[in-house]
């Protein structure tokens, strides 16, 4: 048995913190996986909301939750909108609130590769995530450095997470060594009590 994926890992650390009922976020819909996952783990009173660029990817999202059935795909909330609008896209009530927000950062898989996410808006997507975030949530932000933009992103992204108050956050690094250009997961929890 080897270590979990990248993103396995990414959805273990999610699903741990939430709580049927909490509010969570898939900043980054992409295929849906992500957002799926987050549904399952709301429950029936919770709520998910996806943000995407892209319409083609709300629209391969939505067959995937219609296939998981009408009671998980009435959960969620796909919005057409850089997830830098997630502060105004969201409603007031969950502030403070997110059990857990997912990035899964570059670009859609078998969509255009010149549509990547990019650091600014990603940096502000992150700083809102933090903000809303519930005492003991967590923010995944799995990257990829190899492909063209990639590694500008990872490492601005590892620079947000390195300026993370510590008495508030914990940053945990999920890599295999000696694959520069794989795949890599940042996982940001607010602390439960600061200190």
């Amino acid at each position: 048995m080897g270590f979990l994926s990248v993103l396995g890992m990414a959805h273990r650390l999610a699903v741990e913190r939430i709580a049927p009922g909490d509010a969570a976020v898939d900043a980054t819909v992409g295929g849906g996986n992500d957002t799926v996952v987050l549904a399952r783990a709301v429950g029936a009173s919770g709520k998910v909301y996806g943000f995407d660029i892209q319409a083609e990817a709300l629209d391969r999202a939505r067959r995937k939750l219609a296939a998981e059935g009408e009671a998980v795909a009435s959960r969620t909330e796909l919005i057409l909108a850089d997830h830098a609008r997630m502060a105004d896209c969201l409603p007031d009530q969950v502030r403070g609130k997110l059990g857990a927000v997912m990035f899964n950062l570059g670009y859609l898989p078998h969509g255009d590769p010149a549509v990547i996410t990019r650091p600014p808006s990603t940096l502000k997507a992150l700083e809102t995530a933090a903000a809303w975030l519930k005492p003991g949530g967590v923010v995944t932000i799995v990257v990829y450095p190899g492909h063209p933009g990639g590694r500008e992103e990872a490492e601005a992204v590892e620079t947000w997470c390195r300026s993370l108050p510590q008495d508030k956050f914990q940053v945990l690094l999920y890599r295999l060594l000696g694959h520069p250009d794989r795949p890599y997961l940042l996982a940001v929890e607010k602390k439960r009590r600061p200190g």
